[in-house]
């Protein structure tokens, strides 16, 4: 990657390596996104760091996205929660490359990469943005990142069978300041416990579904929040939504899902209740709204 001048909106470690290359800085005390898309056309800005929040932020304004006229490159790197196809989609559609990345805190930040594959060049936009959601394979320097069951035996590469994200690598942390009960929990078995669900596909690309303490248990089958995110982030509507949990006392829990409109859009419940319907299994549809 070329990086010439950078917005570092959110860190993962972005300044230094800018420093070590001879990049320079474009920085600002507080986002704005009519502010962070004049800089990127008039300071030639050609990477910056963001939340899928803050990319939400600088898409949701019409006004904002028409005055961005790209006459270079951009490649944004992503990260810190799963960015729904659609979002990822809509930069592709300004023209602004986008990099996935994931990790935590106790990995000093990102420990995988969506790896791009060149043949992957020739799929639909849509289709590129779905392979590109995924949260990819370990980097050069972690090396080392699995999906296990609870007897940390790796699960089927099927794209179906949730485990644990488990990592290994001289950038995990060693454990938790005067905390060696917090530690041996998280380290058991050798490795370092995410708390993250995740699938493994066959071509070795790993996704997440959930934070273990968000699967919703429903009549004891489990639901994952970001697939049924997913889903709703693609009715034209949408700005933003999250689902959690809420208790039921047949089912035990049941999705309910909280959603932004985009500026001078609306619906109702029963017609996002339908548009579910549409698009997910009905044990998966979101009870309250």
């Amino acid at each position: 990657m070329t990086i010439d001048r950078i917005i570092n909106i959110y860190g993962w470690c972005f300044p230094w390596g800018v420093v070590a290359v001879g990049g320079t800085h474009v920085c600002l005390r507080k986002f704005y996104p009519s502010t962070v898309i004049s800089l990127i056309m008039d300071e030639g800005v050609t990477n910056f760091c963001a939340s899928p929040t803050i990319l939400i932020m600088l898409t949701k304004e019409d006004q904002v996205i028409n005055k961005l006229q790209l006459s270079h490159t951009v490649t944004v790197v992503t990260g810190g929660a799963p960015p729904s196809p659609t979002l990822i989609q809509k930069m592709e559609e300004l023209g602004i490359e986008l990099i996935h990345g994931y990790g935590l805190t106790e990995t000093y930040g990102p420990h995988s990469i969506c790896e791009w594959q060149a043949p992957w060049n020739e799929l639909s936009l849509a289709e590129r943005a779905r392979l590109k959601a995924r949260q990819g394979v370990a980097c050069i320097y972690s090396a080392q990142m699995r999906v296990v069951d609870k007897d940390m035996q790796d699960v089927p590469a099927d794209g179906e069978t949730m485990g644990e994200v488990v990592m290994r690598g001289n950038n995990v942390m060693q454990g938790y300041f005067n905390d060696p009960e917090a530690t041996e929990l998280a380290f058991r078995g050798g490795w370092f416990h995410s708390g993250d669900l995740a699938v493994m596909y066959p071509d070795g690309y790993m996704e997440l579904r959930d934070r273990a303490k968000d699967i919703i248990i429903s009549s004891g089958t489990n639901i994952s929040t970001i697939e049924v995110e997913r889903v709703i982030y693609k009715h034209p509507a949408v700005l933003e939504v999250a689902v959690i949990a809420i208790p039921d006392e047949k089912r035990g829990e049941v999705p309910k899902a909280f959603v932004t409109l985009k500026p001078d859009e609306s619906f109702t419940g029963a017609e996002i209740i339908d548009f579910c319907r549409q698009n997910l299994a009905q044990f998966k549809v979101p009870k309250a709204f």
